[in-house]
């Protein structure tokens, strides 16, 4: 098979997150990327707008990422984080710490954003025992809220096809109600005015399971595999204060909105709001290395430091801290600092605001919402048919050279934040096209 050919037989890859049957029958193959565009097996140009999945902000075959994971691999290939440990490891964690403007000291590496949000859950159950307050094992979520695959992050996720086929799933986990009212707050640009109140159902929650029992709170700052759902003003300051009100732990999931999706490093930053903990992945490397991370704040490492010599958290992963992911992720934070990618963001996002709210009006069109260089654009459901709209949009799209993300019927962008504005009038200008033509 040469390089940009189709496979001979697609049938052994079990895709993730895939009609396969449906895939199957037209793939769409993907055979190199480079700067904002993917070219196919057929050499056609696809302009890319989701960073790839959320995860490529500083777009494809960064010469410098490259470089850094190239010399890394012909050093140090692996190296074990158990009992060991190498350079870059301790150097990124410190670098990240810094870009975090020091309000996170601590810095524990996963292999992606599942696993971060796994790791958080544990830590926060781990570190109320530590400190005596062993009771407090419940867990909150919200509804249509996503944080990964893992059983965890179902578990305080509220996407119900993520949950239903899985069983019981942990148990003592409740969650509090999503944001998104359409009456309210449709075509909103920035944060929707109506909503701020929904934060005092956490009060709610710890009047019936009382504060004892409640370890965490896990929220994304802005929901973004659910539809891109923004947080109403004050919602996000009024958890923390119930948070803090209460002694529970708060968990930013930052594993989309982090390394400059809002055009800040990460949300806690664009909101002003600071948690306990915060899940990052995707960005940190540029999607180069699968990677992440949880940063935590000194309180919480500290109640683990008061335990017996010896190990403080049974906890980790074969490949945290892999080398060739630390490089990557080296590397990706030198440019974020050394070639003003925030401020070309920050440049760009009113540009990227009014182009995609000029879709408002087309046919199907019930929604929009824009923060930041992301946007949702929710469709009106075929009756009876939930999902298949947008689905047919996604592949429209790929046929006229562009790269949407869909989620039931709400479309999601999320373009490389070195966009320029010529790329956001190609995205925008084709997808109108589509949007026109949809039955």
């Amino acid at each position: 098979m040469t390089p940009n050919s189709s496979p001979a037989d697609l049938s052994a890859f079990w895709m993730p997150f895939t009609a396969n049957r449906d895939f199957k029958e037209a793939p769409r193959l993907l055979a190199s990327a480079s700067g904002v565009y993917y070219k196919d097996v057929n050499g056609r140009q696809i302009l890319d707008g989701t960073a790839g999945l959320w995860c490529v902000p500083l777009g494809h075959a960064q010469p410098k990422i490259v470089k850094a994971v190239q010399d890394m691999v012909a050093k140090l290939d692996f190296a074990p984080t158990f009992q060991m440990g190498h350079p870059a490891a301790f150097e990124l964690a410190e670098r990240l710490k810094q870009y975090t403007n020091n309000r996170f000291s601590k810095v524990f590496y996963t292999n992606s954003g599942s696993e971060s949000v796994d790791t958080a859950l544990k830590m926060a159950l781990a570190y109320h025992r530590a400190r005596g307050d062993g009771t407090r094992t419940r867990l909150i979520g919200r509804e249509r809220g996503y944080h990964g695959v893992g059983f965890g992050g179902i578990s305080v996720g509220g996407i119900s096809g993520n949950r239903k086929t899985f069983g019981s799933l942990l148990t003592g986990v409740d969650h509090m109600p999503h944001t998104h009212n359409l009456e309210k707050n449709a075509y909103t640009k920035g944060q929707p005015e109506w909503g701020g109140h929904l934060a005092d159902e956490l009060e709610r929650i710890v009047a019936l399971h009382d504060a004892s029992n409640i370890a965490a709170v896990i929220v994304e700052p802005v929901a973004g595999s659910t539809g891109i759902l923004v947080p109403p003003k004050g919602y996000l300051k009024r958890l923390r204060e119930l948070c803090t009100k209460h002694g529970i732990l708060l968990i930013f999931d930052e594993v989309i909105t982090g390394f400059g999706r809002l055009t800040t490093p990460f949300a806690f930053d664009y909101f002003d709001v600071e948690p306990d903990m915060v899940t990052t992945a995707k960005g940190l490397t540029n999607g180069v290395v699968p990677m992440g991370a949880v940063f935590v704040k000194q309180h919480i490492y500290d109640a683990f430091m008061d335990w017996p010599t010896g190990i403080e958290l049974f906890h980790g992963y074969t490949y945290s801290g892999h080398p060739l992911a630390c490089a990557a992720g080296l590397a990706s934070l030198d440019i974020f600092e050394n070639d003003g990618i925030l401020e070309h963001a920050k440049g760009i996002a009113g540009y990227w605001e009014d182009a995609v709210h000029s879709l408002k009006g087309l046919p199907h069109v019930v929604d929009i919402r824009t923060i930041g260089l992301i946007a949702g654009i929710e469709l009106a459901s075929i009756a009876g048919k939930p999902g298949a709209r947008a689905f047919d949009a996604f592949k429209q799209a790929f046929n006229d050279g562009i790269l949407i993300r869909t989620t039931g019927d709400i479309i999601a962008l999320s373009p490389p934040l070195v966009f320029e504005k010529s790329h956001i009038d190609e995205l925008i200008g084709k997808l109108s096209g589509i949007l026109q033509t949809l039955d």
